[in-house]
C-alpha cells in the first residue's frame, strides 16, 4: 500500500513537471535513433531484400572461407584473451590486497599499469610489438640476431590485447577481493589450513563470479576489438577486420551487415550473461565492505615471488608503451637508432598533422561535455526517479557497451546513408562531423553513466527531497543540488569521455569523409604502410593530449572536487 501511494505521488509529480517530461522524451528519442535503430537496421537489412524475407545473404557469407576463418580466429583469440587477462588480473589484485608491499615503488607500478590503457590509443602496443619482435625489432634482430621473426597472427594479436585488458580485469577483481571479509580466511587458517587450501576453498570461492566476469569483459573487448587485429593481425582476420575490408575493399554493405549482426549476437549473448547472471552472482555474494583490516602476507616465501612476477609483468608493459614515444625520435628503426625530430617536422609539414589534431580535439571536445552532461541526467533518471521507461533509459545507454565499433559503424551508414528508413530524412547527417560526435558521445556515454551512478547511489535522497519542498523544480534540484555533489564523477566522466573519443577508430574508420582528418585514422595509415616513424610521432602527441587530460582532471577533482569542498567545511 505505501508502495503504491509512493508510486502514485512520484508518478503526479512527473506530470507536473514539464522540464523533465521533455528531458524524458528527448532522451528516448535520441537512444532510440541513434542506438537501436542503427542495429534494427542491421538486423532487418541482412533479412529483407526486393522479393521479401530471406536469409540468403548469411547463407551467402557463410559460404566465404574468409568469414568462417574470421569466427574461429576471433573466437579463439578472445576465449585465450579472456583467461589469460582474467588470471594476470587476479594474479594482480591479489598481491595488491594481500601481499604487503614494502616499497612505494610497487605501489607506484601498479597504479600506472592500471592507467596506462585508459591513457593511450588501442593500437600503441601493437605498434610496440611489432618495433620491438618484429623482423626489424629491437630485440628479435638487435639483441637476439633474428632476422625472419614473425610477429603477426594469433600470437600478436593475442599478447597485445592480454596487455590491453588485464589491467580491466585487475581493477575489477581488486575491489571484489577488498570487500571479502579476513575473519572468513583466518578462520580457514586457525583451523590449520595451508595459504594455498584457504585461496582455493574460501577466497576463490568467494570471488568465482567476479573472475567469471572479469573474463567476459576481456572476451567481449577482445571479440570487438578492432585497431589491434588491423595493425598486428596480418592475415590472421578477425570479424571486426573482416566487416570492414567487406565494407570498403568488397563494397557489399548487405554482406557486411550480415557479417555485423552475427557479432553483435554473440558481443550481446556475452554481455547479458556478465551483466545479469555474473555481475548479479558477484554482488549477491560480496556485499558490504570488509568489517576489519587484513593481516597481510610478509612470509619472504610468498611474497617476493609473487612481488618479482608481478614487477616483471608491470615493467615489460610499461616499455612496451615508452618503445613508440622513443621510436617517434628514432631515424629508421631497426638500421639507424640516430636521435632526430624529422618525423615530427613532417607530421606538421607534409601531413596535415595540424588539421588532424585540430579536428580530432575541437570534435572530441565538443563530444565529452555532452557525454558527461547526459551520462549524469540518465544517471539521475534511472536512480533518483520512478517511472515507466527508466528501465529502457538504463538498459539502452548501458547497450552501447556491448556493440562493437565496426558493428555501430556499419549500421549508421546502413541507417543513415539514404536517410532514416530510406525516407531521405537526416540524410545530411552522414559524413559531417555531428555523426562523428554523436558516434563519440554513443560510445562513451556507458561508462559515464556507470560512474554516475555509483555516486548518485551514495547521495541521501533527503537532501534533494528538502529543495524540492522548497520548491525547486527537477531541473534546479540537478542543477543546484544534485549534480554539484557529483562533480567529481561528472569532471571524470568529462574527461573519459574526451580521451575515449580522441583515441577511437573502429566507428569513425567507417564514418569518416576526406573532410575531417582524424589522428586515429592517421595513424592507421602509417602503421599499416609500415612507416613506423611517422605513427609513432602521432601516436605520441596523442599520448601526450591524453595523458595531459589525465592529469587536468586530476587536478580539477583535487581544487574544485567535492572532497575540497568537504575538506572546507
Amino acid at each position: 500500500m505505501a508502495k503504491s501511494q509512493s508510486a502514485q505521488l512520484e508518478r503526479k509529480k512527473l506530470l507536473g513537471d514539464p522540464i523533465l517530461i521533455t528531458t524524458i522524451v528527448v532522451l528516448i528519442a535520441f537512444l532510440t535513433l541513434f542506438i537501436l535503430y542503427p542495429l534494427a537496421i542491421l538486423m532487418v537489412d541482412s533479412v529483407v531484400s526486393d522479393n521479401g524475407v530471406t536469409f540468403d545473404v548469411f547463407t551467402r557469407i557463410l559460404a566465404m572461407p574468409s568469414f568462417s576463418h574470421a569466427i574461429t580466429n576471433t573466437l579463439r583469440v578472445g576465449f585465450a584473451v579472456g583467461i589469460l587477462s582474467a588470471l594476470i588480473g587476479l594474479l594482480f589484485a591479489y598481491v595488491e590486497m594481500y601481499v604487503k608491499l614494502r616499497t612505494k615503488f610497487m605501489t607506484g607500478l601498479f597504479r600506472v599499469v592500471s592507467m596506462l590503457p585508459v591513457v593511450s590509443p588501442p593500437f600503441v602496443l601493437s605498434l610496440s610489438m611489432i618495433m620491438m619482435f618484429g623482423k626489424k625489432g629491437l630485440i628479435t634482430r638487435g639483441l637476439l640476431g633474428i632476422f625472419d621473426n614473425n610477429i603477426y597472427g594469433f600470437w600478436g594479436i593475442f599478447i597485445v590485447q592480454t596487455m590491453s585488458f588485464f589491467p580491466v580485469c585487475y581493477m575489477m577483481l581488486k575491489g571484489l577481493l577488498k570487500n571479502i571479509d579476513p575473519s572468513l580466511e583466518e578462520a580457514a587458517r586457525d583451523m590449520g589450513a595451508s595459504r594455498w587450501k584457504v585461496f582455493t576453498s574460501v577466497t576463490l570461492p568467494l570471488i568465482l563470479p567476479g573472475l567469471g566476469n572479469a573474463f567476459l569483459v576481456s572476451f567481449i573487448e577482445s571479440i570487438a576489438d578492432f585497431a589491434n587485429p588491423m595493425i598486428i593481425g596480418g592475415s590472421y582476420d578477425t570479424l571486426a577486420t573482416t566487416i570492414y575490408l567487406q565494407i570498403t575493399g568488397a563494397y557489399d554493405k548487405q554482406g557486411a551487415a550480415a557479417m555485423a549482426v552475427v557479432l553483435l549476437s554473440i558481443t550481446l549473448l556475452m554481455f547479458v550473461v556478465q551483466k545479469f547472471v555474473l555481475e548479479a552472482k558477484s554482488t549477491s555474494t560480496l556485499s558490504g565492505k570488509a568489517t576489519r583490516a587484513r593481516m597481510l602476507i610478509t612470509d619472504n616465501s610468498v611474497r617476493i615471488p609473487l612481488t618479482i612476477l608481478c614487477a616483471l609483468v608491470a615493467l615489460f608493459v610499461i616499455g612496451m608503451y615508452l618503445c613508440v614515444p622513443y621510436g617517434s625520435f628514432v631515424r629508421s628503426w631497426g638500421s639507424n637508432y640516430e636521435l632526430t625530430t624529422k618525423w615530427f617536422e613532417q607530421v606538421f609539414t607534409k601531413y596535415h598533422g595540424l588539421q588532424a589534431f585540430s579536428d580530432s580535439f575541437m570534435l572530441s571536445l565538443i563530444a565529452a561535455p555532452i557525454t558527461a552532461l547526459l551520462s549524469m541526467i540518465i544517471s539521475y533518471l534511472v536512480v533518483k526517479r520512478r517511472f515507466r521507461g527508466r528501465g529502457f533509459i538504463e538498459a539502452v545507454s548501458m547497450l552501447a557497451m556491448a556493440v562493437p565499433g565496426t558493428v555501430l559503424g556499419v549500421g549508421y551508414i546502413r541507417g543513415f546513408s539514404s536517410g532514416v528508413m530510406h525516407t531521405g530524412f537526416l540524410q545530411g547527417l552522414y559524413g559531417t562531423g555531428l555523426i562523428l560526435i554523436i558516434v563519440f558521445v554513443v560510445r562513451s556515454l556507458p561508462t559515464g553513466t556507470r560512474s554516475g551512478i555509483s555516486a548518485l547511489r551514495q547521495i541521501d535522497k533527503s537532501i534533494e527531497e528538502s529543495a524540492y519542498d522548497m520548491g525547486a523544480d527537477s531541473f534546479t534540484v540537478f542543477m543546484t543540488v544534485t549534480l554539484p555533489l557529483i562533480k567529481d564523477s561528472f569532471l571524470s566522466g568529462l574527461v573519459t569521455a574526451f580521451v575515449r573519443s580522441i583515441t577511437a577508430i573502429s566507428a569513425v574508420i567507417l564514418l569518416v569523409t576526406p573532410e575531417f582528418l582524424l589522428i586515429t585514422v592517421q595513424i592507421n595509415e602509417f602503421a599499416g604502410k609500415g612507416s613506423y616513424g611517422m605513427a609513432c610521432a602521432f601516436a605520441t602527441i596523442l599520448i601526450v593530449i591524453t595523458y595531459g587530460s589525465v592529469l587536468l582532471m586530476n587536478w580539477a577533482i583535487k581544487h574544485f572536487g567535492t572532497s575540497r569542498a568537504l575538506k572546507e567545511e
